[in-house]
């Protein structure tokens, strides 16, 4: 039997320590699993729903974009995997009697864990002008309202259309399209927080801002580089596959700050042997400072040229394009800078250099730890180089590997969710629609808070997602949203941001993945796109958590036929219907999708071209692979001072909080803890179990404090520390960015720890 929600907030003022865990998965996964999941569905709903998870004839995991494999188990899933889906298929519902027994003022005070316990929304909400909590609205006076504010404005540019990754490709195929017809490319979107560097550095270098391998690389690799990831958290089945490459010889190198459990070792619940002893993963663990990987990629590449016979002259000369200065810049690498930016020692940068040397196909994969900082780009950019110098991208077994954070945040950006949209795609999208897109580039995340706060922004409507928790510099984040005129959340369950609002409010309730849909044409499935560039289809199979649901693609074309009238020609009344007529213009309008239906009704999918690994074609503005060179840079403390990474527990996806829980990491029952070196506590004089205020220092002067959090004497890299967001993007400045992508640098905040009151 499902449980019923928590009636009031857990107390998280004393969590519990004990010892980090070395090893990942196994049987307490497998138990804390189940008990999550029964706790939200009940045992026979638990059963069904996670058997059709991942299932070439079932619904994709809403959680994390790994691809699936050729050949899947009957338990095609992970820990967190099954969390997301229990949460979405939870029994729980919150009502229009909840919202009646809760004003708004309330839901404010309350945990993002408590909200998102409360179960599935059930009814369009709204919040009236001056009322103090939500009722019950119709669909016809919701899509009103939201008509009503969006004509009002005296340019379409005074509107904000956020997308989260969970958005279906057929969702935000429609709803860029609705966006760019209504007048604006205003369409910020969650990349813009994570994988912009990403895509930053590999459109400039490779062509394409995704990456170039795909599933069978791994195994195929003879050495796999995962930096700045924890997949045991944030990607779990992404140690089955580094566990089948590492049954077929590939070694791997680790490059973290903090060591973390799933990279240590992997007890794959799939076999007994998996169960009872695991797999070691990581054959060399570089523990690097915060923000020290350019420095690291730029020496190894001084190495390489300086080794006879290493560099791919072949391929360079080739395929590539600005080699001598990039040479230049790499032969000048000083070994004293880069142990300081690092804190390596010399020894193990020489012994990850000679498996460098010793393999002839080579992977690096990367997380956020790459790409929220100030010089994520050129760091990027740098291991792009690495992996150039030996000819290891554009052949099996080598590549790019970035791992995106959510199910199809990289279909959303191909399907147009983009603020700087590429011409073409505008000139196919005119071509295909009869309407004149607009030109001019949007804002993104940053900038559409800065929009906000500067009243040029006037209405935000977010396609899923909790965007006040997921974004920097929280106080600043919620005061703009506050000074909207109307908020918006396309949503399945509560979270912060709709206790967050303008001076209007409305929550409309949306199917989930899980969920059956059935519209005027039958019923319907979905696409989405993985981290490797696979597409394939997703059907949910569970009766509708309401009645009175509407699924995403409904929910953008009955908006767009109320705000754009009989003046559209698109014809929104049939793409709701049918979806299957909305993947025939994507077909016409997005490269790569040409007999869409067609190829999505393969239950494998099928693989997006990919010029740089298919043909060693790099379509940049050189024609070429590019190496670049960048001076670099790696972040310098004060005296006194820390270097805060904000990450995830894991009872945790994105600002989803699964729990209070981090047990990899030994912490129990509380979430506002600090991570701290032994070495820096005692010299700071923090005893473990004491409190602190954390303090963020930047050039603005404004002081931003997330007080009391538990100190926790851990082995984090000297001079670095971690806590969890998002109760430290409060911590995040705003104007912290990195350069040319403007993601928010939240991994590497320069802090000072005070005495807390709280001690």
């Amino acid at each position: 039997m499902a449980g019923k929600p928590p009636q009031s907030d857990p107390v998280q003022d004393a969590p519990q320590v004990s010892e980090p865990q070395h090893a990942a998965a196994g049987l307490p996964a497998i138990g804390h699993t189940l008990r999550m999941a029964q706790r939200q569905m009940g045992v026979k709903r638990t059963a069904l729903t996670l058997l059709r998870l991942n299932q070439k004839d079932g619904f994709d995991c809403p959680g994390c974009a790994w691809p699936e494999p050729e050949h899947r188990h009957t338990a095609e899933f992970c820990e967190n995997g099954a969390k997301a889906v229990a949460e979405e298929a939870t029994l729980r519902r919150v009502t229009p009697d909840f919202f009646a027994a809760h004003p708004v003022a309330d839901l404010a005070t309350r945990s993002g864990y408590w909200l998102g316990q409360q179960g599935r929304l059930t009814h369009p909400m709204y919040l009236a002008e001056g009322a103090d909590r939500y009722e019950a609205v119709s669909w016809e006076r919701a899509f009103d309202i939201v008509a009503e504010e969006l004509k009002a404005l005296a340019s379409p540019d005074e509107a904000l259309f956020y997308t989260s990754g969970r958005t279906s490709n057929e969702a935000a195929f429609l709803y860029q399209l609705f966006a760019r017809e209504f007048g604006t490319n205003n369409l910020p979107d969650c990349s813009n927080m994570c994988h912009e560097s990403s895509g930053s550095a590999l459109n400039e270098t490779i062509g394409i801002g995704k990456g170039s391998v795909l599933l069978e690389d791994l195994y195929k690799a003879d050495l796999i580089v995962v930096a700045g990831q924890n997949p045991g958290t944030n990607h779990p089945r992404m140690l089955s596959a580094l566990e089948k490459a590492k049954a077929g010889g590939a070694r791997i190198i680790t490059v973290n700050p903090l060591p973390e459990a799933g990279m240590e070792r992997f007890k794959n619940p799939q076999t007994a042997q998996g169960m009872l002893k695991g797999a070691a993963l990581t054959d060399l663990f570089l523990q690097i400072r915060i923000g020290g990987d350019q420095a690291l990629f730029r020496l190894l590449n001084k190495l390489i040229l300086e080794t006879e016979g290493a560099v791919d002259t072949a391929f360079v000369d080739e395929h590539t394009h600005g080699y001598e200065e990039f040479a230049e810049a790499a032969r000048a690498a000083d070994w004293d800078e880069t142990l300081t930016a690092t804190g390596l020692t010399r020894a193990q940068i020489d012994e990850a250099l000679a498996m460098v040397l010793a393999s002839e196909r080579t992977i690096v994969c990367w997380a956020m730890g790459l790409t929220q900082h100030k010089h994520s780009v050129p760091t990027i950019r740098e291991v792009v180089n690495f992996l150039l110098l030996r000819g290891n991208i554009g052949r099996p077994g080598a590549g790019v590997c970035p791992v995106r954070g959510h199910s199809n945040v990289q279909g959303d950006r191909t399907m147009g969710i983009f603020e700087r949209p590429a011409p073409a795609f505008l000139d196919a999208l005119e071509k295909e629609f009869g309407f004149a897109p607009p030109r001019g580039h949007g804002y993104d995340v940053v900038r559409a808070i800065r929009a906000m706060r500067d009243d040029k922004a006037k209405v935000f409507f977010a396609m899923g997602g909790n965007f006040v928790s997921a974004s920097p510099d929280t106080e600043v984040t919620e005061a703009a949203m506050r000074r909207a005129r109307l908020t918006v959340h396309v949503s399945t369950k509560l979270n912060r941001s709709h206790a967050v609002t303008g001076a209007r409010a409305l929550i409309l309730p949306t199917l989930g993945r899980t969920e059956r849909d059935l519209q005027g044409g039958g019923e319907q499935f979905v696409t989405v796109e993985d981290s490797m560039g696979m597409v394939h289809a997703s059907r949910g199979r569970l009766e509708p958590a309401s009645e009175h649901l509407l699924s995403e693609p409904a929910i953008v074309c009955r908006l767009a036929r109320r705000v754009l009238g009989e003046g559209s020609r698109t014809p929104w009344e049939e793409f709701e219907k049918d979806y299957a007529t909305v993947r025939d213009r994507i077909a016409r309008v997005v490269p790569g999708f040409d007999d869409f239906n067609a190829k999505v009704a393969d239950p494998a999918g099928f693989a997006l071209p990919h010029a740089p690994r298919d043909e060693r074609r790099f379509p940049t503005a050189t024609g070429k692979a590019n190496f670049t060179a960048a001076p670099v840079e790696y972040p310098k403390l004060p005296e006194g001072r820390l270097l805060l990474q904000t990450l995830r527990s894991h009872d945790q996806y994105n600002t989803t909080i699964y729990g209070l829980d981090d047990r990899y990491r030994g912490i129990r029952n509380g979430r506002r803890v600090v991570l701290v070196n032994p070495e820096d506590a005692r010299e700071l004089g923090l005893a473990d179990g004491s409190y602190t205020d954390l303090v963020s220092e930047w050039t603005d002067g404004v002081e931003r404090r997330a007080a009391g959090f538990r100190v926790v004497h851990y082995p984090t890299a000297r001079g670095c520390a971690a806590a969890y967001y998002p109760e430290t993007n409060v911590l995040v400045p705003l104007d912290a960015t990195a350069d040319t992508s403007n993601t928010p640098a939240s991994k590497s905040v320069v802090v000072r720890l005070e005495q807390s009151v709280t001690n």
